[in-house]
Formats: structure tokens, C-alpha cells, sequence
């Protein structure tokens, strides 16, 4: 995931934490609508319960003769401040009464019953709105029995009912919301988990190789349209790509032909300078043309599993190589740590690569001093193939688009440009890689073969 910035959101990150969010949200509007619900049909005057309980604790006493009686208490006073129509009528249940404030005609009657009742919602009584109620109240100096009513609200109701119902929905809380926070991000893991393969098996992609296709099967549905649209892109583009090929190598038989017949035609022109300017640049014009025949043979590779001697390739190169080295005015010698080194490759590919490299060096090199070949084995069984020169050395902004198709170091240089990016190309269908180390004593390219 290189290319990501930080602005990229995990997805699964995103669906983690929303899904949880819209559960949570879920449960709490399902608490709030219960209790809403239960507003709706329970008395208007749940809101007032806890608080008369607590100002009955304080308020219910006993005069000298031993009956019940109301004290004018602190918190009496405090709920009386707040509902300004309070009353209540206290019953115990051996009959003895108390009361506070003016109950409502329709209710006085059922006061001398109240006794008997232990908890009712009394309301819909012709010729009057007000809601009455009779709840057990316990305190420390017994059971009493309470009407009352007053300034029924339904939000306090509503924050009455909510705070009685916590031992339910508490609990149900603290087990679900972890087990939410816990389980919705696996199972969204394991909902992408197709998606994290598509990704991982399209960076292994070579575009070297074609007919390679992403799997549709065991990814979401969501997701399929994406990896088919890219299936195609990759049809596409392969096509186009063959297309490329198939005009450079038609490109470049073709100018074999007609290069042949200049190079016969400047052979039969008296001897001089212009005849040996002319075979020059035909001799170039050729170069130019076999290695771009080499190029794209090169992508179309398929013999990288046969077995060769890398000790060999090098010595035959430099075998080859010695007569253009030596009339250019180079020295040039091999040497091997090794009697040889074989390993899986191509028999087609790896010797031009090398000899690409004594060509470039013969080229580059100053025309003077040695060329030194060199093969070394490693630990790991790989090779090492370097090509060293005594020249003037390449610039170092130069030394990475050395390797670039057509990129020359000067405009007047000779050759194509090709063929340091065709060792490049060959070395990485063998999965290996190519180093250049260059200074003002000269340039040393190495192919490292694992």
C-alpha cells in the first residue's frame, strides 16, 4: 500500500466504528421509545413518586397522642415549591389517616378506602382532569398507603421511568457494547478479507507476463464489478501492448532487408573515406536494428528454466569480444573465482546481456586501458557478473537513466540506447538486478543473479 496517502480511510475502520455507532444508536432509541411507550400508558404522576417518597421519610411523624401527622419539612417544602398543587391523603393500614393539601372532590369520597389499596392509577373522572395515584410507600416508621396527585408531567414521567429502568438496560449495555466493539470489526476483517487477497495478487502482477487475471470468485458482490473492470483494462492493455510488439519486430525485420542491400552497394564503391563513413553508419543503422529485435524478443522470453554456466556465457562473450576490444584500443581479460556456475536461466538472453555490457564498455571506455570481466559465486547459491572499464566514468545524474530505453549520456554517443536497458530487462526475468558503480577511474556494471 505504498501509494496511499494519509488522507486514504480504512474501510474497514470506517465500517467498524459506523456499524457500531448505528448499534448503539439502535439500542438507545429502543430504550427511549420503551420508556416514551411506557409514559404513554402509565400514570402522568411516576414523576412525582421518588420525590414524595423521599419527602414522606422526613415528613411522617407521630404527635403525643401517638397518631400519624405531617411535619412542615425542608424537603415537603421543597417539592411543595415545585408543584403548586400538591396534595396527598396517608392511610395506614390499620386505618388511620393524614392529609396535605385539597384533594379533588371526585377523589375525596375514596379517600376512606385508600387503606385497602395498594398501588392504582385513578384517572377519566367526569368533571375533572386531574390524575390521582395510590402507591405503598415504606419508611422508617412503617407502610403507609398514599393518594396524591399535583402538577402531573409526562417529562418527568418519562425521567422517572428511565431512571427505574436501568437495572435492565444497564446490564444489557455493558454486555452488549463491548461484544459489539469486539465482534463487528471481525466480522467486517473477514468480510474483506477477498479484497485484502484481489489487492496483494494484483501487486504481483508482472507486466511482463501476460494472461494474468484477478479472481472474481469469494469477493463481495459490491466488489466484483471493480475487479472485473480491471480484468478488462488488463485485456486491453495487453492487446495494445502486442500490438507494440508486433510493429517493432515487423519494423525491424524490415529494416534488414534494405540495410543489407545499402551495405552491398557501399561495398562496391571505391575505397575512401566516405565508403568507410557510409559502412559506419550502416554498421550502426544494423546495431540499431538487431537490438531492437533482441529487445522485444526479450519480453517474449521462454526458455528462463534451462540450465547454464554463467562462467561459461562470461568467457565466451569476452572470447568473442577480444578482436573489437583489442582493434578499439582496449586490453581485456576474464576472471572467475570459480571453475563454474551454473544455475536456471535463459541460454538466449543471459549472453546478450553480457555481451551488451562488453559492447557498452568498448563503446564508453575511453578506447584505452583494460576491460575486465569478472564472474563470482555467492553464498546462496546465485551468481555475480560485473564488466568493469577504465574510461572517464559516467556522471552521477546519469547512472539510473542509463537504463531507460533510448537514454544516451550524449546526444553524439554512439548506438541506440538500448542496450544497458536490455541487460536490465533480461536480468529482471531472471529476478535478479543490475548495479553501476561509476567515478572519475572508470564504470563497473554488475549483474547480481540470485
Amino acid at each position: 500500500m505504498r501509494g496511499a496517502t494519509k488522507s486514504n480511510l480504512s474501510l474497514w475502520w470506517t465500517l467498524s466504528w459506523q456499524l457500531s455507532i448505528v448499534f448503539v444508536a439502535v439500542v438507545a432509541t429502543v430504550i427511549i421509545g420503551l420508556c416514551i411507550y411506557a409514559t404513554s400508558i402509565l400514570s402522568p404522576n411516576e414523576g412525582m413518586q421518588v420525590q414524595l417518597t423521599a419527602a414522606l421519610e422526613e415528613a411522617l411523624t407521630r404527635d403525643s397522642q401517638g397518631r400519624i401527622a405531617i411535619a412542615d419539612s425542608p424537603r415537603l417544602r421543597s417539592f411543595k415549591a415545585e408543584n403548586n398543587r400538591l396534595w396527598f391523603f396517608v392511610a395506614t393500614p390499620s386505618g388511620e389517616t393524614a392529609s396535605y393539601g385539597v384533594i379533588p372532590a371526585p377523589y375525596a369520597d375514596l379517600a376512606r378506602y385508600v387503606y385497602l389499596i395498594k398501588d392504582a392509577d385513578i384517572r377519566g373522572a367526569s368533571g375533572t382532569t386531574e390524575v390521582a395515584s395510590i402507591d405503598r410507600v415504606d419508611t422508617a416508621e412503617g407502610e403507609y398507603r398514599v393518594m396524591y396527585g399535583g402538577n402531573a408531567s409526562r417529562s418527568s414521567a418519562f425521567l422517572a421511568i428511565l431512571g427505574k429502568t436501568y437495572l435492565i438496560y444497564t446490564p444489557l449495555l455493558a454486555i452488549a457494547l463491548p461484544g459489539v466493539f469486539l465482534t463487528i470489526p471481525r466480522v467486517v476483517a473477514r468480510a474483506l478479507a477477498g479484497v485484502k487477497d484481489i489487492a496483494s495478487k494484483a501487486s504481483e502482477i508482472d507486466p511482463r507476463r501476460q494472461g494474468a487475471r484477478l479472481p472474481v470468485d469469494g469477493i463481495p458482490t459490491e466488489i466484483a464489478p471493480l475487479v472485473i473492470a480491471f480484468n478488462g483494462t488488463l485485456e486491453r492493455l495487453e492487446n495494445e501492448f502486442k500490438k507494440r510488439q508486433r510493429f517493432l519486430l515487423d519494423a525491424a525485420h524490415e529494416l534488414r532487408t534494405p540495410i543489407a542491400i545499402m551495405q552491398t552497394r557501399i561495398d562496391g564503391m571505391p575505397d575512401g573515406r566516405e565508403r568507410q563513413r557510409l559502412l559506419d553508419d550502416v554498421a550502426r543503422l544494423a546495431g540499431a536494428a538487431e537490438q531492437l529485435l533482441d529487445f522485444e524478443r526479450n519480453d517474449q522470453a521462454a526458455d528462463l528454466d534451462e540450465t547454464v554456466d554463467l562462467v561459461e556465457i562470461a568467457r565466451m562473450t569476452v572470447a568473442d569480444l577480444a578482436p573489437l576490444a583489442i582493434a578499439a584500443g582496449y586490453q581485456i581479460s576474464f576472471q572467475s573465482d570459480v571453475e563454474g556456475l551454473k544455475r536456471r536461466g535463459s541460454p538466449s538472453a543471459l549472453p546478450r546481456a553480457v555481451s551488451n555490457l562488453v559492447r557498452n564498455a568498448i563503446d564508453h571506455g575511453g578506447n584505452g586501458g583494460m576491460i575486465t570481466v569478472s564472474v563470482s559465486g555467492s553464498p546462496l547459491g546465485g551468481g555475480r557478473i560485473s564488466v568493469a572499464d577504465e574510461g572517464p566514468g559516467i556522471p552521477a545524474e546519469h547512472r539510473e537513466l542509463v537504463f531507460e530505453p533510448f537514454y544516451r549520456v550524449t546526444p553524439k554517443s554512439k548506438g541506440a540506447g538500448l542496450g544497458l536497458s536490455l541487460v536490465k530487462q533480461v536480468v529482471a526475468n531472471h529476478g535478479g538486478e543490475v548495479g553501476i558503480e561509476s567515478g572519475a577511474t572508470g564504470t563497473r556494471v554488475t549483474i547480481n543473479l540470485g
